[in-house]
């Protein structure tokens, strides 16, 4: 039994370390004011685990391989590190991870509450006291404002023992279970990381063979961490599974992470300097000198590129010629239209690794070929990708930049003049969505072309029936736009897809006969351009889901994957393109993957579920369930214990002061069921979660409720894509016949949201 702040002590005299093979911190801020409420309160928190080391030189995160007696943390990193920063104001050597998920933490000395800083809540009331700075500077500034201030004055007594009893968390004991005996290898402790685990991070199979080097060798999970930051750096994101999987390819020309069991630290070192000369040279000479591939979202059959590290080792680093090099190029891109490593991943490497150490790149794209029966044709269907998470979205980004696409306006080619570039749509979705047009087809990726965005600008909104006809010829023919003027009436608009289909998947043919033959020449490579940001503004949609991922990063929440494929992991077919996947879980490693699936008509959902994924059909009903974690995690939901903390909202409430009863508002009422009603029986629109919404807490209550979210409701979205804001909420609430229910910032953000979204509801 240890207290708090010994454990506190040993880590800042380095007795008490994390071993290199842990991952780094994942918690979030309510995870952080779940365990403060509950050592506050004296609930449970969980014993420790550690393992403890006589002199092994195991490798440790922060401070290389150490000797003499040492305590590395297995289970409770995330606790220990946690409490570590709030007690000492900084984050111990060892931390990986946002400081910030621990950084500004409160208590409110009356309602005995833990949250972090509101500066607008929080200004000028002494109630709320920085627990840092209780631990770090003592309570006497604290003290001797709460004594003067009037509304604490009468209760100081009373604030002195909260106080005191927040501060005697480091003196809180915990059971610490220690395993030891020189016969541990690190196999084994991290066997039993894992059992004991098992509601936190699981170490992958790549982490457990990069554990074992680490122990060899401390720098190797340091030196791969600064190479993925430096390609992050320069728009690539890698895992470190898909650079371990590289460094396998190398070392031993196996794809299973199993073979590394034989490699020693000197020649998994090697085999990584080697690697990291392989994906250097593969992406600035050929997937961005030569393909145009300049950026992470066009980057496509990343697994391929373990094929193509050994390919180059096996030649000592280069291609024999540029017709090689093109021919590798070929495989590539039609291993990543085909989807070859989608399913199952390690398998198909496993075979084209043996079969490039036989056969070279001819004999990989022998392989393909006889898959594929010996038809290796791109055909028009290949170009009918949903969104820029398709397989053959990057196809139509690569055919712009090496084919001497232009801007549209200017003539020019993408890029040369500096100018960044966007995806402009031909037939701008608001148009699309009033004809009637399902969301699939407006998100086909034969509606897009790429612009610069001082271009995108002046053709918003526009009818193509008008504005192409205005262009040079020449220069839409440089994007494959059809050049019969039937096809550019909003009518037409599925021929026009069909057409342009047929133009591109000739362009792509000619250029992949091209690499093949290695008859292209080799000219000056193409750089990297800038591309600007995918998220359209002027979209109800990507303004919702942007103001999403927002709220979830600020609540502590990982990063999605935006608008992406997922495939089957068994046969690599494609079964949905979500519009965000979480594949680690909301919080990495920690619950089942999340998916948000816009279109679910156009997804195989039976099988996502069979996959093990939460799939979600609504941005609603997704930020619902993570406020709904959020809650369980600080502790307004408390199922451990059942019980709800005192000054907080019974379970099942929002804690807002939205719960207050609100003056009765007949009118408004009828105003808001007469708007549901036009819902139904004009657009055949039935909005089930307002009408949910309306039953729990009012009309007035449900519309305040939608005010404060920070992103644009479903209904909100779906009424703007059907041209009808005026039957939203927020056309109500800025109606002047119930300007009394509303506050003015309540009205003014109504009128901003229809205002983003070209909606006046006074026209003049």
């Amino acid at each position: 039994m240890t207290k708090l702040s010994t454990i506190l002590d040993q880590i800042d005299a380095g007795s008490m370390l994390l071993p290199e093979f842990q991952r780094g911190y994942v918690w979030n801020r309510d995870q952080v004011r779940g365990l403060m409420r509950s050592l506050y309160h004296g609930y449970p928190v969980g014993a420790l685990l550690v393992w403890e080391t006589e002199g092994t030189g195991q490798a440790v995160r922060g401070g290389g391989a150490v000797s003499g007696p040492k305590q590395l943390l297995l289970d409770g990193q995330q606790r220990v590190t946690t409490l570590y920063g709030i007690v000492r104001g900084r984050p111990p050597s060892f931390f990986e991870g946002d400081p910030e998920a621990f950084a500004g933490l409160r208590f409110n000395v009356e309602t005995e509450a833990f949250q972090f800083h509101a500066p607008v809540k929080m200004k000028d009331d002494p109630r709320w006291v920085d627990v840092t700075a209780l631990f770090v500077d003592g309570p006497g500034e604290t003290y001797a404002v709460l004594s003067a201030h009037p509304e604490t004055r009468e209760r100081f007594t009373d604030y002195v023992d909260r106080l005191q009893k927040v501060r005697n968390i480091v003196e809180r004991v915990f059971h610490i279970e220690a395993i030891t005996g020189v016969d541990k290898t690190v196999d084994v402790v991290v066997d039993i990381f894992n059992r004991v685990n098992s509601g936190g991070t699981k170490l992958s199979k790549g982490d457990l063979a990069l554990a074992r080097i680490c122990s060899e060798w401390g720098e190797a999970r340091p030196t791969m961490r600064r190479n993925l930051d430096r390609w992050r750096d320069a728009g690539f994101s890698f895992t470190a599974d898909w650079l371990l999987r590289n460094v396998n390819a190398v070392a031993t020309g196996r794809a299973p992470f199993s073979a590394l069991e034989d490699v020693s630290a000197a020649e998994f070192q090697d085999a990584l300097n080697a690697t990291l000369h392989h994906v250097d040279h593969f992406l600035r000479d050929l997937a961005v000198g030569r393909l145009g591939l300049d950026h992470d979202r066009v980057l496509m059959g990343r697994y391929a590129v373990p094929v193509i590290s050994r390919h180059l080792h096996n030649c000592g680093g280069r291609f024999a010629d540029g017709a090689e090099a093109d021919k590798a190029l070929y495989w590539y891109l039609h291993a990543g239209l085909r989807g070859r490593f989608a399913g199952s991943t390690e398998t198909f490497l496993a075979k084209d690794l043996e079969t490039v150490d036989k056969s070279g790149i001819d004999g990989v794209i022998a392989t393909l070929a006889r898959i594929r029966k010996g038809n290796m044709a791109v055909d028009a269907q290949d170009f009918e990708g949903i969104g820029r998470g398709s397989r053959s979205y990057p196809l139509v980004y690569l055919l712009a930049r090496v084919t001497g696409g232009q801007d549209l306006i200017t003539g020019l080619p993408l890029g040369s003049d500096a100018s960044a570039v966007q995806v402009h749509e031909i037939f701008p979705k608001p148009a699309l969505n009033k004809a009637g047009y399902s969301r699939a087809e407006v998100n086909q990726i034969a509606n897009f072309t790429f612009v610069t965005p001082s271009s995108a600008m002046q053709f918003a909104d526009l009818d193509p029936a008008v504005y192409l006809g205005s262009l040079d010829p020449a220069t839409c023919r440089s994007q494959y736009i059809p050049e019969d003027p039937a096809l550019w009436r909003i009518e037409n608009y599925r021929e026009f897809l069909a057409a342009r289909r047929e133009l591109l998947a000739a362009a792509a043919n000619t250029f992949l006969d091209e690499l093949l033959a290695g008859s292209r020449p080799w000219v000056r490579p193409l750089e990297a351009i800038a591309v600007s940001p995918e998220s359209d503004e002027s979209d109800a949609r990507a303004a919702q889901l942007k103001a999403l991922v927002e709220e979830l990063a600020g609540m502590g929440y990982a990063q999605p994957v935006l608008d992406t494929e997922i495939a089957d992991p068994d046969t690599g077919r494609p079964l949905a393109v979500a519009e965000a996947f979480w594949p680690d879980g909301l919080q990495v490693g920690q619950g089942a993957p999340i998916v948000l699936e816009l279109d679910p008509e156009e997804a195989d959902l039976p099988r996502l579920a069979e996959l093990g994924c939460e799939v979600f059909t609504s941005v609603d009903a997704l930020r619902g369930y993570a406020l709904r974690r959020s809650e369980t995690a600080s502790g307004v939901r408390d199922v451990a214990v059942g019980v709800v903390a005192p000054g907080l909202a019974p379970e099942g409430a929002e804690p807002t002061d939205l719960d207050e009863p609100a003056e009765a508002s007949g009118p408004f009422d009828r105003a808001v069921l007469e708007v549901i009603e036009r819902c139904r029986t004009e657009l055949r629109y039935n909005p089930r979660y307002f009408r949910v919404m309306v039953t729990q807490h009012g009309a007035l209550g449900a519309a305040r409720r939608l005010l404060a979210a920070p992103a644009v409701s479903d209904g909100f979205v779906t009424l703007w894509e059907r041209q009808r804001l005026d039957l939203s909420v927020e056309s109500l609430v800025v109606d002047e016949r119930f300007a009394h229910l509303f506050t003015e910032e309540e009205r003014e953000t109504a009128r901003k949201r229809l205002a983003d979204f070209g909606y006046d509801p006074v026209p003049e």
